[in-house]
């Protein structure tokens, strides 16, 4: 099969990292294309490098090439450097098996992970030469269709796309490719074709709702132009995770990129219900994958790729119940391989220190706390299950097991916060460096000492989460707290061990607006792009001030988003959406923060969050036995 270059050799040479554009990796998959019905573009709107690192991507590559009668390319943003090139030498951006433009393919699929790269969806239609509005497209034109965790808002962006999926992509596409080639074949119209998408479970065709608003800006109502296409659509979920398509040949790139490594999920959902996370309650319920299958997978990966660390990939792994014996496994198979293991999202206790100690070089690992708030008060309302005697033990083993270097992670502006919250960041970095001096003498320090990293993030409320209804700080209250937190950890007598970090408020703020935005947004990142905003994600090349004069431009008003407390009653934009866990738990669950009450874990107590209803993992668990 001949293999031609979208790019002559003299642009190549010219840009930076032109691996990112020449596709053919170790692993990719070439077809004929003559031999197929039917081309996907898969996209990730950011640099390949993270995109690249992006398992779902993966998964839905791998699975969708496997069917005969489909060919699915990659495309990621191109760099700036490259967007320029395109744009001057008019190339149309191209998919990087064939090389060939996207504009020629059925269908375009984004996977939508981060809202500060909503503008990086428009800088990929804009390149291909699709029309950036769904409105003015064609059957000349691909499907554009979005996936992933922000499509559980997709309200902002509803104008760029033809379908959102909403939920896992392993249940539905098969059907929805069928139904194209039927489409095409007997001539139907692309507007009856989306008609039809609408009515399968977990597709929302935003053109096909009307919004109405009230006058304090509100929403009034959301419902389908036409009787037979659903009011709400309820997230699509595999039921058995140990059997939906799993890839051992990811593909691998030439550069390094953010996540270089075997991935092996090892379970979908969480039984924690920290109140500010969305991932907990949009992927409930919790799924575990079969322990046998996980040790196939793993093997046959490393053996696929060459690579020399395999990651475990979760939102607790520690709650995955074979987590020893798969580990016990891990540590037999990579030693002999030299194979390193890599753990993140572990809980802080013996048991995950003690698997840590057993796949790590102590010597150049760092350990993780996630306390999120300084305080006890804080930590129960948002419901996150560690105390700071769990903290202090857990650092305490740590200390023992030879590591002497801590990564704290905090959230400022979380509801109801105080300044004894934010003081208390401090205060326990603080008494984790005593415990350091506490538990290691001097004689067997050889040299070394503590060394704390405390980081803070902004908090943003996030839809499907109990605080969906909370008020967000101002760009300038969030500076304020990263102050206070900054001299509360120069106060403290061990603070030249205490290093601090703080992320940037305005970005913060935009996301907020994005998070919990409505169609009215279109327009205002539409006309951001415009205005050559991109890469938003970068905080180098963010553009706060022209995305604020864009908002005045636009008569719309970003505070509306983010610092209005919600009424309990408040219809939201996602309400159309049904991920699994009903509003009046979350509600509930709200009203629990507020008070300080603490909720237990999914495996401790039923909360009756409605997640239930799809007849699997955690639920039924207890019944299985």
């Amino acid at each position: 099969m001949n293999y031609n270059l979208a790019l002559s050799d003299d642009i190549l040479l010219s840009i930076e990292k032109p691996e990112r554009y020449i596709g053919n990796e170790v692993n990719s998959i070439m077809k004929d294309k003559k031999a197929v019905d039917i081309r996907f573009a898969m996209c990730f709107p950011d640099v390949y490098e993270i995109g690249m690192s992006h398992l779902g991507i993966q998964i839905l590559y791998g699975m969708f090439n496997s069917f005969e009668d489909v060919w699915c390319e990659r495309v990621y943003s191109p760099w700036l450097d490259m967007d320029e090139v395109l744009r001057k030498e008019g190339i149309p951006l191209f998919a990087l098996e064939s090389q060939e433009p996207v504009k020629d393919f059925d269908f375009l699929g984004f996977t939508l992970q981060y809202e500060m790269c909503y503008t990086n969806i428009l800088q990929i239609l804009d390149l291909s030469k699709i029309p950036l509005l769904a409105k003015d497209r064609t059957w000349d034109h691909p499907i554009v269709i979005g996936g992933g965790p922000c499509t559980y808002n997709p309200e902002p962006i509803a104008d760029f796309f033809d379908i959102f999926y909403i939920g896992e992509g392993e249940t539905r596409y098969r059907e929805i490719f069928d139904y194209y080639k039927k489409c095409k074949a007997d001539g139907t119209s692309r507007e009856d074709f989306l008609h039809a998408c609408a009515k399968m479970p977990g597709i929302y065709v935003p053109g096909l709702y009307n919004v109405e608003y009230k006058e304090d800006g509100t929403i009034k109502s959301m419902l389908p132009i036409y009787d037979d296409v659903p009011k709400t659509i309820k997230k699509e979920m595999c039921l058995e995770i140990s059997d939906v398509f799993y890839p051992t040949k990811p593909v691998v790139p030439y550069i390094k990129i953010t996540q270089d490594r075997v991935v092996l999920e090892i379970m979908r959902g969480c039984i924690r219900g920290c109140r500010f996370c969305q991932a907990g309650q949009l992927y409930k319920p919790l799924r575990e994958k079969d322990v046998e299958h996980l040790k196939e997978l793993a093997i046959e990966s490393l053996k696929n790729t060459g690579y020399e660390e395999i990651s475990l990939s979760s939102l607790s792994s520690s709650d995955y119940s074979k987590l020893p014996e798969l580990i016990d496994f891990l540590i037999k198979s990579c030693n002999e391989r030299k194979v390193n293991i890599s753990l993140p999202s572990l809980r802080i206790d013996a048991f995950s220190l003690d698997v840590m100690s057993k796949v790590q070089d102590v010597k150049k690992s760092s350990l993780t706390f996630a306390p999120e708030a300084g305080t006890q008060r804080m930590r129960d309302v948002i419901n996150k299950g560690l105390t700071e005697e769990d903290i202090l033990r857990g650092s305490h083993e740590a200390f023992l097991g030879g590591w002497n270097k801590v990564k704290l992670y905090f959230m400022l502006g979380l509801p109801t916060e105080t300044d004894d919250d934010i003081l208390g960041i401090g205060e326990i970095a603080n008494k984790v460096a005593a415990e350091y001096f506490e538990t290691v003498p001097k004689e067997k320090r050889n040299g070394r000492t503590i060394d704390i990293v405390a980081s803070t993030s902004f908090f943003v409320p996030k839809p499907f989460t109990p605080f969906q209804w909370a008020p967000m700080n101002t760009k300038e209250e969030f500076l304020e707290k990263a102050n206070k937190t900054r001299k509360g950890i120069m106060s403290q007598l061990n603070q030249k061990h205490i290093k601090y970090n703080w992320h940037e408020a305005d970005a913060s703020m935009m996301e907020g607006v994005l998070a919990r935005g409505d169609r009215k947004l279109c327009d205002v990142i539409l006309k951001a792009y415009e205005k050559s905003c991109i890469f938003d994600a970068w905080g180098e090349y963010f553009k706060f001030d022209v995305w604020m004069d864009t908002f005045k431009e636009c008569g719309v008003d970003p505070m509306f988003y983010t610092v209005r407390e919600r009424s309990d009653d408040e219809i939201f934009p996602w309400d159309i959406l049904n991920c699994g866990v009903t509003k009046s738990f979350l509600l509930r669950e709200w009203k629990n923060a507020l008070a300080g009450n603490k909720s237990s874990n999914c495996r401790n107590g039923c909360l009756g969050c409605g997640a239930a209803s799809y007849g699997v993992g955690v639920c039924f668990e207890n019944k299985l036995k």
